[in-house]
């Protein structure tokens, strides 16, 4: 039989191509203010042969194609890195049964893509049916039944392609290979990995996404010596070789790993794994600070880190996309049966609001819900600001993840703008002096909303080393020139302020250009205070625009005594028990009204080499108001300083000393 040619892959794209070729793990040290960890993960498990998605679908790649899409959709999570793994059931041995490819380049996951349909070309000539298919899998280097996707921003723990996800562990067995990726940030890696080395373990790399695979790891192992204890020879069920094998693969307790695995662990995660037996796994924290979401039908199981693209690659209403619940994790077995199951206690549901806000697609129509409501809950407190002369106000909005938020602040303008003048007629009409002049100019004013600023990068500034940041942030807006007078206030609605790096040296320099007499800058968001250490990965506490501000206002003050007393308080609980652990830096934001801080914002982000003269004002988003918007969800600790578990606590102590201390590392 004449055997059709076979593409290759590129090698810079193909880490492995055999199970059990040693994972190379690189321990670079981590870059400065790291700003990420907000990555998209994709699952896919196929539930039918793979010959009936080619007859009956008419695309042997119907699976490649649905987690292309998966992924794709979740662009906005991950545009570093990419990485996909495969898990091939029956394949004979001396052939690979997990695969995996993940690329850093340009285009990485297109690159990807290309990688794992390349290799189909020329097997189509021989149609994929029921006597071909074991020629199909052999043959297609990632043609299988489990696919694990992951984006990555690659803003912490290096930028090679051996940061990418999925992770992989490998095994000459089949179910003790396992492959990893997530969406998640641990607090407390360190004494994690401390506690590998107590087992007796030499792990490669101490990064958490490598701590969280080695200790997945290591109670697998644990579960596989005690299945065969008890189904091995001189068991009661005596088996014994590929008997024992098979039937071991088939009863790994997956939850009882986990429970195992993450009894200790305190962060915000939402991972996936493949089993190379075939199994396959999605779990999550138990606040739910990570999201993650699922659905199945009778052809596929799928999973990703937002609904929004679940219900836009499968063409499902959102009801029909299921949350994975805090603190559960879905199994789908490799015979297909799907469960959901607890694997570590529940806990109080501490949903990332900053999700929500910012990071997630606008599509969502829960999400797009709430970010109209975050800008409406703006709209009195502006108008009041500006006396409610709509006339000479522009309303606009950046950047372009801010434009839902800014749909809302202008339907609730225009909404109270309307309610006002049906007021103002209706008394006049009362009086009995109106006439037809009097009624126009009281419903004349209107409301007046344009595009004033245009982004020409779809680039995250605020999550950009800062040597790129700021050669970036000059270039990234040009403006609508025309629109606004000298004689305007120019209202500008943005997600969120965290650095005012980006206020600074880019959008407020370039609006001035404009000559308002007055510029207002409207935050979606409220007053970020506190370092985030679950997923944003936020950890330098003096890089954020609302401390620098309370820390100037104490100066000004002749406070800066509380700084001391604060650092101090901070090191007596440094060895404290967790539920000691008390969080002192709020003191130096309480002497301070969030208007007194946002108006010190305000002097800190006005270029001081700009010509104009006029007005500029900052605003910020209450925590009322966010609790109006989003009430089910209650994630605010980087907002309040609320933490959810105990290591949030301790990321702020070690981030304020570190402050204190001169010392640019990241607390965590």
């Amino acid at each position: 039989m004449d055997v059709p040619p076979r593409r290759l892959v590129p090698k810079k794209l193909v880490e492995s191509r055999n199970a059990w070729e040693p994972a190379r793990i690189s321990c670079r040290p981590p870059v400065s203010d790291p700003l990420g960890h907000y990555c998209g993960l994709a699952f896919l498990r196929l539930r039918k042969p793979l010959h009936w998605y080619a007859q009956e679908l008419g695309d042997a790649a119907w699976g490649i194609r649905r987690l292309h899409l998966l992924m794709q959709k979740q662009y906005n999570r991950g545009q570093d890195g990419a990485g996909v793994a495969v898990a091939k059931f029956d394949m004979p041995p001396g052939l690979p049964f997990l695969r995996r490819i993940r690329s850093t380049r340009h285009n990485a996951l297109e690159r990807i893509f290309d990688g794992l349909t390349g290799d189909l070309e020329g097997l189509d000539e021989r149609p994929l049916t029921i006597e071909s298919e074991p020629y199909w899998i052999k043959r297609a280097d990632f043609l299988g039944q489990v696919y694990l996707g992951h984006l990555r921003y690659g803003t912490q723990s290096g930028r090679g392609v051996n940061f990418c996800h999925p992770l992989l562990r490998k095994d000459n067995t089949t179910s003790r290979n396992l492959a990893l990726a997530g969406n998640f940030n641990m607090t407390n890696s360190p004494e994690l990995f401390k506690r590998l080395v107590e087992y007796g373990l030499h792990p490669v790399g101490d990064s958490d996404t490598q701590v969280a695979l080695e200790r997945i790891g290591y109670c697998l192992d644990l579960e596989h010596r005690h299945l065969r204890s008890t189904m091995g020879p001189g068991s009661f069920l005596g088996l014994d070789g590929r008997e024992l094998v098979d039937a071991v693969a088939a009863e790994v307790d997956i939850a009882r790993v986990l429970r195992r695995a993450c009894e200790d662990w305190d962060g915000g995660w939402f991972f996936g794994g493949l089993l190379g037996s075939g199994d396959g796994f999605v779990f999550r924290d138990p606040h739910g600070i990570r999201p993650g979401f699922w659905y199945e039908d009778e052809n596929v199981v799928a999973a990703a880190s937002e609904r929004a693209p679940l219900t836009s690659v499968f063409n499902v209403e959102p009801d029909q996309v299921r949350e994975v619940e805090p603190g559960t994790v879905v199994i789908i077995r490799r015979d297909g049966s799907v469960s959901s199951e607890r694997y570590i206690d529940e806990q109080p549901r501490r949903e990332c609001t900053f999700e929500r806000i910012y990071f997630s697609r606008g599509n969502d129509p829960a999400i797009y819900t709430e970010r109209k409501r975050l800008g409406g809950q703006l709209a009195k407190h502006v108008l009041d600001m500006v006396d409610w002369n709509v006339a000479r106000t522009m309303y606009s909005f950046v950047p372009n993840t801010a434009e839902t938020a800014f749909l809302g602040f202008v339907e609730e303008t225009q909404r109270l703008v309307r309610a006002k003048q049906v007021d103002a007629v209706w008394n006049h009409i009362q009086t009995g002096d109106v006439g037809r002049d009097d009624i126009e100019a009281l419903v004349t004013p209107q409301v007046r909303a344009d595009k004033i600023a245009h982004k020409d990068q779809r680039l995250r500034t605020f999550i950009t080393h800062d040597t790129a940041r700021r050669d970036l942030v000059m270039h990234v807006y040009d403006i609508t020139r025309s629109l606004v007078t000298n004689d305007d206030t120019l209202v500008v609605l943005d997600d969120s302020i965290v650095r005012g790096t980006t206020l600074r040296e880019s959008i407020v320099t370039i609006l001035s250009r404009l000559n308002p007499h007055r510029i207002v800058v409207v935050s979606s968001a409220p007053l970020i205070k506190y370092p985030d250490c679950y997923g944003i990965d936020m950890s330098h506490l003096n890089r954020f625009v609302a401390f620098q501000a309370a820390i100037a206002l104490l100066h000004e003050q002749g406070n800066e005594s509380l700084l001391e007393e604060v650092e101090a308080d901070c090191r007596s609980q440094m060895d404290l028990p967790d539920e000691k652990l008390t969080n002192h830096v709020q003191r130096i934001y309480a002497p301070f009204s969030d208007a007194m801080l946002a108006a010190k914002v305000a002097e800190l982000v006005r270029p001081k080499d700009v010509p104009w003269t006029g007005q500029l004002d900052v605003v910020y988003q209450s925590l009322d108001g966010l609790k109006a918007a989003m009430p089910q969800y209650t994630g605010d600790w980087y907002f309040s300083g609320d933490y959810p578990t105990p290591g949030g606590l301790r990321v702020l102590n070690r981030s304020y000393l570190h402050w204190r201390d001169g010392k640019d590392v990241r607390a965590y």
